[in-house]
């Protein structure tokens, strides 16, 4: 999602009001829904050093013609995304199988 002026970086704020930065590593849109594939930017780059590597999974939703970004509820739908970024994603980067799934 890189564009003419470089990769797309998005502020988001938690529950607690705490600040996040991402950058969009990809979008990807059903037909019905749109997400979102993020993943963390540290200033400190010791922080990026501690990070897991996971993907944050975002679904865009959209009231009153004002468009944010909400946690998928459902685990199935979740699941299925993942998967499609993944695929989508797997010769920029290399990812680790889950061991939970084992």
């Amino acid at each position: 999602m890189a564009n003419a002026f470089g990769n797309d970086i998005l502020t988001l704020m938690d529950e607690n009001g705490v600040e996040h930065t991402f950058e969009v590593l990809d979008e990807y849109d059903d037909g019905e829904k749109r997400y979102l594939a993020l993943s963390p930017v540290y200033e400190d780059p010791t922080e990026s050093l501690a990070d897991s590597g996971d993907l944050v999974i975002m679904q865009v939703a959209e009231e009153d013609g004002e468009e944010f970004l909400e946690t998928i509820e459902d685990d199935d739908e979740l699941d299925a995304i993942a998967d499609i970024f993944m695929k989508r994603l797997e010769d920029l980067y290399d990812f680790e199988e889950d061991d939970e799934e084992e």
